[in-house]
């Protein structure tokens, strides 16, 4: 009996060893492919603007994965050291707290939950293993303290004031990138609006309405029901933008993207989406929503991948990006590349440079490529932050 305990014993350590050292990592190799591997060409013409760029993304789903933001990783599409190659300024990092199974653009309920499992194999707090709030808690702190280790390198940007200090720096010092805190989905509010504060005290200053499935605040474009704004889901978007917290209308219904338009006194964001006009489907904005989100002030972060731009490489994305500009200015128009949200990507964050070609080649000046690539975000981020 006792052999067979003994035995047993080191069967579950067998067992535990593989899903918190194995499992994590071929999941994330898995669900975040990059169809094309560095070094990544580009014409001379483009390398030598990239070089002069300010470049930020509005997306990047990075703190999910298990992976150390300060190394250079061999799977996945972010972390310190390629955002540095690609010459990447400023970096939003998105947090998922729940997704559905089988999830998919056209109807979802928030029934069942991916990321449990994933919070079990990543060994994430146990706090978080049930609760949606201490999930993105956790991963907010991932990044500090990430920022806290890297000697300077990666700061985060929290108050317009650290924007203007962090471009500063740069002017002077190589290597340093700044990022920001933003969510997938108001579920992780829990249904309590207080949380809006444990949010924002962790460095929140981005949030989504919806992902993948309806919530207590309002309809996701993927949703069962598709509503707009409830009334808890109002006072959210009053507080936030009480407080400075950008609405992200990145996944939401029609229905949430006309209520928030209603009503928003700042400038909104779509951290991630595609558009209509050249890949339509229910994942992207259509040419109302584009113009109602220019009127704001708005960004529109267009992103990588195929359901985004019907398309597998920097050009599909180029052209997205000037039927955008062409219908609502060049003034409202970003990167929002989904990186590491378990999306195949022609590129990794080293890979920008095609883009910056891209748009070369879809004739856009050198003035309105530095907006697309990172300007606009910035003038945003400088302007509207707390």
């Amino acid at each position: 009996m006792k052999k067979v305990l003994i035995g047993l014993f080191v069967l579950i350590l067998i067992g535990l060893s593989i899903i918190w050292f194995i499992v994590p990592t071929q999941v994330g190799k898995q669900m975040n492919l990059t169809l094309n591997q560095p070094p990544y060409r580009a014409s001379t013409e483009a390398q030598e603007l990239h070089k002069k760029l300010l470049i930020a993304d509005l997306h990047a789903d990075t703190l999910m994965w298990n992976r150390d933001l300060l190394k250079k990783g061999a799977w996945g599409h972010v972390d310190l050291p390629r955002l540095i190659e690609g010459n990447v300024a400023i970096q939003a990092f998105t947090a998922v707290t729940k997704t559905p199974r089988n999830m998919n653009i056209e109807s979802n309920t928030g029934d069942t939950d991916n990321i449990t499992l994933l919070v079990f194999a990543e060994r994430w707090p146990i706090s978080s293993w049930w609760n949606l709030t201490d999930r993105a808690i956790y991963q907010a702190r991932r990044l500090h303290e990430a920022s806290a280790n890297s000697n300077g390198r990666l700061v985060l940007l929290k108050t317009k004031t650290d924007v203007t200090n962090f471009l500063d720096r740069r002017k002077t010092e190589q290597g340093i990138v700044a990022g920001f805190l933003g969510i997938e989905g108001a579920h992780a509010l829990g249904g309590d609006l207080n949380n809006l504060d444990r949010l924002y005290d962790a460095g929140y200053r981005m949030i989504g309405i919806a992902h993948f499935f309806d919530n207590e605040m309002g309809g996701s474009a993927h949703g069962a029901a598709k509503g707009g704004l409830t009334e808890k889901g109002r006072e959210m978007v009053r507080r936030m933008q009480e407080k400075g917290v950008f609405v992200d209308l990145a996944h939401a219904s029609p229905k949430v993207i006309d209520d928030v338009l209603g009503m928003s006194t700042r400038p909104v964001i779509v951290s991630h989406t595609g558009v209509k006009g050249t890949c339509d489907n229910r994942r992207n904005l259509s040419d109302e929503q584009l113009k109602g989100i220019a009127k704001t002030g708005g960004l529109v972060g267009i992103g990588y991948w195929d359901t985004a731009v019907c398309g597998r490489d920097a050009n599909a994305i180029a052209r997205a990006m000037r039927y955008t500009v062409d219908l609502i200015g060049v003034d409202h128009v970003a990167l929002g590349s989904d990186f590491d949200g378990a999306v195949e990507v022609p590129f990794d964050t080293t890979g920008l440079v095609q883009i910056t070609d891209a748009l070369l080649q879809e004739k856009f000046g050198e003035t309105d490529i530095k907006k697309i690539m990172g300007e606009n975000v910035i003038r945003v981020l400088q302007t509207y932050l707390p």
